[in-house]
């Protein structure tokens, strides 16, 4: 009866090992591809905000997880974002900024870490960023949506 017993308790600890695993992707934020067939030379993988939703003032890291099918020695990254659909911003980055360059054949991650003014309205936005190389005017487009929440100013009131 014992052995039943301990064999019980063994298995919470398997699950809870398992379901940690799969904690990343819960977290993960949805995109689509710009192109409906994601008919790309780079595929992406998955999207990660942190924190999320975005804190005005405060450091925030958007991270693209992606592969690709060829060498690419450089490029440049277009973000374009937009705040309930009317366009508000456009920032252009060298991959090589946002990546290791070149990027071989395989798995890489584009990082890109902001500070957005505490003045930034709060809502959802859209980003769409699109990879271009040289010589490949599109290596990969995507769209997602993000939030800014109503974090702090960065001021504090006293009571004197």
């Amino acid at each position: 009866m014992e052995t039943i017993a301990a064999q019980f308790k063994l298995i919470p600890l398997p699950l809870l090992a398992i379901s940690l695993l799969f904690l990343p992707f819960l977290q993960a934020t949805d995109f689509k591809y710009c192109d409906n067939e994601g008919n790309y030379v780079v595929k992406v993988d998955g999207v990660n905000i942190s924190p999320n939703p975005v804190v005005r003032g405060k450091p925030a890291t958007f991270t693209i997880s992606a592969s690709t099918g060829q060498t690419i020695s450089g490029g440049k990254a277009v973000i374009d974002v937009s705040y309930f659909g009317i366009h508000i911003r456009q920032e252009t980055h060298q991959l090589c900024e946002e990546t290791s360059c070149p990027i071989a054949v395989g798995k890489f991650v584009l990082s890109h870490k902001q500070v957005l003014p505490v003045f930034t309205p709060p809502g959802s936005y859209t980003l769409k960023m699109t990879l271009s190389g040289e010589g490949i005017s599109e290596l990969t487009c995507i769209t997602f949506n993000f939030k800014i929440g109503f974090g702090a100013f960065g001021s504090s009131v006293s009571d004197s």
